[in-house]
């Protein structure tokens, strides 16, 4: 049972022996030649960091002066300091051939930084002319670093030239003695590797073979491999699962015929079901009804009840509209009314409206069924609970940018707990009745609707009344998405 791994493990000593000469070697070589790239490469890196810190710090004072905020400010001052670390790295590197030009290259990056300082002062004190014009310097100046950078290292490539040439040759005998090495270790793994596999191929093949068998659905075959390593025992126990399918065949076969009918019990509870759903009230043949028992009622002389069912129909076709869609908040505005029509129907002279709407502004998307339950939160809670009812007002105001509707009432008011549940988004005792839509519903539909969270205002003193004010946009941030 342990043939095969006595084979791998030889295998994987010979090649671990080989792997660990090979490794002897190379390291000598290339640590030497690694420690000299180290160092020339050095060199370069610090050069070039000072480009990118210098770039990196333009970067980030446009994106200050751009939007001057917390967050760009800290990102410029970290510049900052990244274009001083990277200044003092290049000290080191500097020596006869190049003392002059690195003597321009630090006034270079000093110059940087001072005009950086301006541009910061400039756009802090609001004047943007002479913070653009700095802006402008330090970008001129960013961009002649760069150029300097790249003659530095033009000349320390001079400078170290001959030192490359012996990387070049010591790096051409490092590829020689690998050509060598790869043959060898390719040679031995080919001997090594056909022994292996013929000892393992054959009994393989047989066992493929009576896996094709079963594969053709023959399961009376017996299963038989001669070997003595672990695929005997594979033979074995996929001769024992050829049996377990066979034996699996009748279970499956019964558990089909009751699947079968199973799914047709489902298939008469969906029939009942559906018959069930025709017998219900269909919402637009209520719908229907109410109109023509408003036009009978009309032709009777009630009119009073007539309009009260045109309201009450009017109001039952809006709320069978799709909530996804968007409305005008002249619609709104319609069916607030014919709700308000059916309340003082109610309530009689114990409910008092107010309304104050700026007709210019009529024409503004809002989702549907935003008002309604807003205003019936109102009559609930002022008009239901108080012997002689209350006062609502309604208005629509231009403020600018934004469209504010408030809805304010002079009943018993709100706690700051019931208001920060409802500005949450949670479900309350301030849910509607007779549409099934909830105030905290209201909420949540309008912010996502104009994608902020700033579109609500609720404020209330307890035994004095509660304001909702909406900041409704004139125009969303999604428009021609919808």
């Amino acid at each position: 049972m342990n043939r095969i791994q006595k084979k791998i493990w030889s295998l994987t000593l010979v090649v671990l022996f080989i792997m660990a000469i090979i490794w002897t070697a190379l390291t000598y070589y290339n640590q030497k030649t690694q420690d000299q790239y180290n160092a020339i490469l050095q060199r370069y890196l610090s050069l070039n960091e000072v480009t990118v810190a210098s770039q990196a710090l333009i970067t980030d004072l446009n994106d200050y002066l751009l939007q001057p905020s917390e967050a760009n400010l800290n990102q410029l001052n970290a510049s900052k300091a990244d274009v001083q670390n990277a200044k003092g790295d290049i000290l080191i590197l500097k020596n006869e051939d190049n003392e002059f030009v690195m003597a321009n290259y630090m006034n270079l990056i000093d110059s940087l930084m001072e005009t950086t300082e301006r541009s910061f002062m400039y756009q802090n004190q609001q004047e943007t002319e002479a913070s653009a014009n700095e802006f402008s310097e330090a970008t001129r100046i960013s961009n002649y670093i760069s150029e300097t950078t790249l003659t530095l290292i033009d000349t320390e490539l001079k400078t170290y030239e001959r030192l490359y040439r012996q990387i070049i040759e010591q790096s051409n005998e490092l590829k020689n003695l690998g050509i060598w090495l790869l043959l060898l270790i390719t040679f031995l793994l080919l001997l090594m590797s056909y022994w292996f596999s013929k000892s393992i191929t054959k009994p393989v093949e047989k066992l493929t073979q009576s896996a094709n068998e079963l594969a053709k659905g023959r399961f009376d075959l017996p299963i038989k491999v001669q070997s003595n390593d672990e695929i005997s025992f594979l033979a074995e126990t996929f001769d024992r699962m050829r049996v377990n399918i066979n034996n699996l065949f009748l279970e499956i076969q019964e558990k089909a015929q009751l699947e079968h009918e199973l799914q047709q019990n489902k298939l008469l509870l969906k029939e009942s079901q559906l018959q069930s759903l025709q017998n219900q009230i269909n919402p637009h043949f209520l719908f229907n009804t109410l109109n023509i028992m408003s036009k009978k009622a009309y032709l009777e002389g009630a009119e009073e009840t007539s309009d009260l069912l045109v309201s009450v129909a009017g109001l039952l076709r809006y709320n069978l509209k799709r909530l996804d869609k968007p409305v005008t908040l002249h619609e709104e505005v319609i069916v607030l009314k014919q709700y308000m029509e059916i309340q003082k129907a109610r309530f009689t002279e114990r409910l008092h409206l107010h309304m104050e709407i700026e007709e210019s502004f009529l024409g503004v998307q809002i989702p549907g069924l935003t008002l309604q339950p807003i205003i019936e939160n109102a009559v609930i809670h002022t008009i239901e609970p108080a012997e002689d009812g209350g006062n609502i007002w309604f208005r629509i105001l231009d403020s600018g940018d934004i469209v504010t509707i408030e809805i304010e009432d002079d009943g018993q008011g709100m706690a700051k707990e019931k208001i920060q549940q409802i500005l949450r988004g949670d479900s309350g005792q301030t849910e509607g009745q007779s549409t099934g839509i909830g105030f905290s519903n209201v909420v949540k539909r309008l912010r996502l609707f104009y994608g902020q969270e700033d579109v609500i205002e609720i404020q209330s003193v307890i035994g004095q009344g509660t304001n909702v004010r909406l900041k409704i946009p004139k125009k969303r941030r999604n428009d021609g998405n919808d």
